[in-house]
């Protein structure tokens, strides 16, 4: 049997990690956090919404070192509980990745429109309200031919693509965050918090889910690590990611905050480019921030499509979905109809247009923390040390937390009708695939 390629490294792992949970939520729904909480309360939001992370991020290095497994949260939970949970687990975590690859598409268009103003014509059919037009959607499905076949081609390529995209948009962040502090005043941050100082924070701690999922994408591609990779760096690639992350979203909401005055750029299409173009007087600055933008829209993507690409391949090899998804190309050693279905299926989203934008973010928030929640009460039930075991329950509580947050309707910024109706159409091709599997023994890695 053809096995995945073991090429990558320390960094690669950061890369991936990092690159996955970073897109252009900074870019193109900056006015979105600010609107729920103002500067200060956005700052706060992912300050303590990133830290709560930190036990979880613990349990998923003791997880990946102990099984190095793609099937990630469905082996960690097949190991102690049923099946039947394992696979929820499983296509559950499948949605939190594979949504993310439409939304990084979707935003390519309007990059490319902000660019381009010509591109930001030939409407075809609006969607809640928003425009699609041919030159938009000709774009995004560009973009999603080009990950499809670098992760069809081979991890090595895809990793390589990772590192030098991450690398560059952290040098250049610095560098637009620097220019805007230089130019800005600190009369713009007003107001600190958009209503009461709970509220504001809350409403920001509920999507930091979405906008930091992807740290435990490491363990996906646990089985692609080179010859003699020690386990602990998983956990070591794992909280590089996640401090990292927290850091470079509080850099870029503080630098946007400080820039320029609020009403200037709310409602624009990237506010935080239009803020920096404020402050600086030139369009130079909002050039520069949008090829960073276009670079970490492209590692966001690749990262989400090698997570969901092997979670998807790892449900056909224990037989939870059809079986041909564990095949692997024999030269690239790649999951190659895994990747090729899961790059079919984001060029069908994408034709939903923009406004598929926040209702894919608020979705994305809460299975994100479904699959780590699976993953810490797998962690209890294998009974860690006495340390293990507080942080895991910790873990456990947070995404508890989470969750219970964007589903109880009496809490601000619970989920919508449409929200819902996207998690019931995922729940139900899940069912369709699984039960239209032959059954047979679970196949085992």
């Amino acid at each position: 049997m053809t096995t995945l390629a073991r090429r990558l490294r320390l960094i690669d792992y950061f890369s991936l990690a990092f690159g996955t949970m970073v897109g252009t939520g900074w870019l193109v729904v900056m006015d979105d956090w600010l609107i729920r909480g103002g500067s200060a309360g956005a700052i706060l939001g992912f300050l303590i919404g990133g830290a709560l992370l930190l036990p979880i991020g613990y349990v998923y290095g003791k997880l990946v070192s102990a099984m190095p497994d793609a099937a990630g949260e469905v082996a960690y939970t097949a190991k102690v509980f049923p099946q039947s949970i394992s696979f929820a687990t499983g296509w559950t975590m499948l949605l939190s990745y594979f949504v993310v690859c439409p939304y990084e598409a979707v935003a390519a268009a309007k990059i490319g429109g902000y660019l381009f103003p010509s591109l930001s014509s030939m409407e075809l059919y609006r969607v809640g309200g928003k425009p699609v037009y041919l030159p938009h959607l000709m774009l995004s499905l560009v973009v999603v031919a080009l990950v499809t076949a670098m992760n069809y081609r081979g991890i090595r390529l895809s990793a390589s693509f990772q590192t030098w995209t991450t690398l560059s948009v952290i040098i250049l962040g610095m560098a637009f965050a620097s220019a805007g502090l230089s130019h800005g005043s600190a009369v713009n941050f007003k107001p600190l918090f958009q209503g009461s100082v709970f509220i504001s924070v809350l409403l920001i701690v509920q999507i930091v889910p979405f906008f930091m999922e992807g740290f435990e994408s490491v363990g996906k591609s646990a089985e692609e690590a080179e010859a003699g990779f020690a386990g602990h760096r998983f956990f070591l690639a794992i909280s590089l990611a996640i401090v990292v992350g927290i850091l470079f979203y509080m850099m870029v909401i503080a630098a946007v905050a400080y820039a320029a005055p609020r009403e200037s750029f709310m409602n624009a299409s990237f506010p935080t480019a239009v803020a920096f173009e404020k402050a600086v007087g030139s369009r130079w600055i909002g050039r520069l921030v949008m090829a960073t933008a276009f670079l970490s829209l492209l590692k966001c993507f690749n990262g989400n499509m090698v997570a969901s690409s092997r979670m998807f391949f790892a449900l056909g090899r224990r037989g939870l979905v059809d079986r041909r998804l564990a095949y692997v190309h024999p030269e690239n050693r790649t999951p190659t109809l895994a990747v090729l279905w899961l790059g079919f299926a984001t060029a069908l989203v994408i034709f939903g247009g923009e406004a598929i934008l926040v209702p894919v973010a608020e979705v994305g928030a809460v299975t994100a923390a479904v699959g780590w929640m699976a993953a810490c009460a797998s962690y209890i039930r294998m009974k860690p040390s006495t340390g293990g075991l507080a942080t895991a329950v910790a873990g456990l509580i947070v995404t508890i937390v989470l969750v219970l947050m964007k589903v109880i309707p009496v809490i601000p910024g619970h989920f919508t009708v449409y929200e819902w109706i996207a998690v019931a159409i995922w729940s139900a091709i899940g069912l369709l695939l699984h039960r239209a599997q032959v059954p047979e023994p679970m196949l085992t890695s």
